[in-house]
């Protein structure tokens, strides 16, 4: 095939839930069979995968035609080696784009929205009509690139772990956390359902959901407003937010240090009295965690590395 570059394409793909259903029930009939006992509709399993795998075929259509195009889906992603000048273009939902960008180091990413009637595409700015376009001026260097801040936890064992959109610390289960949570002078011991550390590229979403409910209850009991972040938290932005869910006052534990904000040379630090089941995951990765049970002392703060985000 004749091509117009040699510059390598790596496009990160995922399975659609149609493909995961049928990977579960071994065939599409079983499939639409479990959806529609349930009172589901299978009509829109299939349309959201005919969608987007008209949207791969027409970015694979040009990004083979314009350099060397290698496609990988996305649970290889963790295991991939990336080259130092690969351009990555990313087809899916915008968790995908959130989970390939902390295994890149200086690497550009391109998000495309296979289905915008269907996904927010906060992380998604193209279609994949806009490759033609988007792919060549960013390899030729006159496409805006965003730098995407990163959380990072590191333990005292000297374990590390990166968070895209945000790193979540607490129980792997549904019973309280409990911890000593401590940034600058402050210091409290808490019980509660965990802490969320979002970065400005997730503050779209878990951290807004939080606010979210604590402004309905605030609003409910109060008639007034809580603070919310300042409107250019974007995702180059060096400073994180902390918040802490559905904290617990009690004789031996406070519920003051519940919301805050993490500077660039700030951290948040805390210390585990859990004996077991205590967790740090990032992203929503529940499966990809550090242990961080009694004993173990997390430092979260702004991490060095940043991400490449064509927009």
């Amino acid at each position: 095939m004749n091509r117009l570059t040699e510059q390598k394409i790596i496009l990160i793909t995922q399975k659609t839930r149609l493909e995961n259903l049928i990977k579960r029930y071994n065939t599409a009939g079983q499939a639409k069979f479990y959806v529609e006992s349930h009172g589901g509709s299978f009509d829109d399993y299939i349309l959201e995968d005919k969608l987007y795998k008209a949207a791969v075929k027409k970015t694979v259509g040009f990004a083979e035609t314009y350099g060397r195009l290698q496609v990988v889906d996305r649970d290889f992603v963790p295991n991939f080696i990336f080259g130092e000048k690969d351009l990555v273009v990313v087809v899916g939902r915008d968790g995908l784009v959130a989970n390939t960008l902390k295994y890149l180091g200086s690497q550009k990413l391109i998000g495309i929205n296979p289905d915008p009637d269907r996904w927010d595409g906060v992380l998604l700015p193209f279609k994949a009509d806009d490759v033609s376009k988007i792919i060549p001026e960013t390899v030729n260097n006159i496409r805006q690139v965003k730098s995407v801040t990163f959380a990072e936890a590191k333990l005292n064992d000297g374990q590390s772990i990166i968070g895209v959109n945000d790193i979540f610390i607490g129980q792997r289960t549904h019973v309280s956390a409990r911890y000593e949570l401590s940034i600058g002078s402050l210091k409290e011991t808490q019980s509660s359902s965990g802490i969320i550390v979002s970065t400005g590229l997730g503050a779209t979403g878990w951290l807004k959901s939080i606010l979210a409910g604590a402004e309905g209850i605030s609003r409910y009991y109060q008639g007034s407003s809580l603070f919310k972040p300042e409107m250019n938290f974007g995702c180059d932005s060096r400073y994180l937010y902390y918040t802490v869910r559905e904290p617990y006052p009690s004789n031996s534990t406070g519920a003051q240090m519940v919301f805050g904000k993490i500077e660039e040379k700030e951290s948040l630090s805390i210390t585990s009295y859990m004996p077991e089941n205590g967790v740090i995951f990032s992203d929503g990765m529940e499966q990809d965690f550090l242990e961080f049970n009694s004993g173990t002392t997390a430092e979260i703060g702004v991490c060095q590395k940043c991400g490449n985000m064509v927009v």
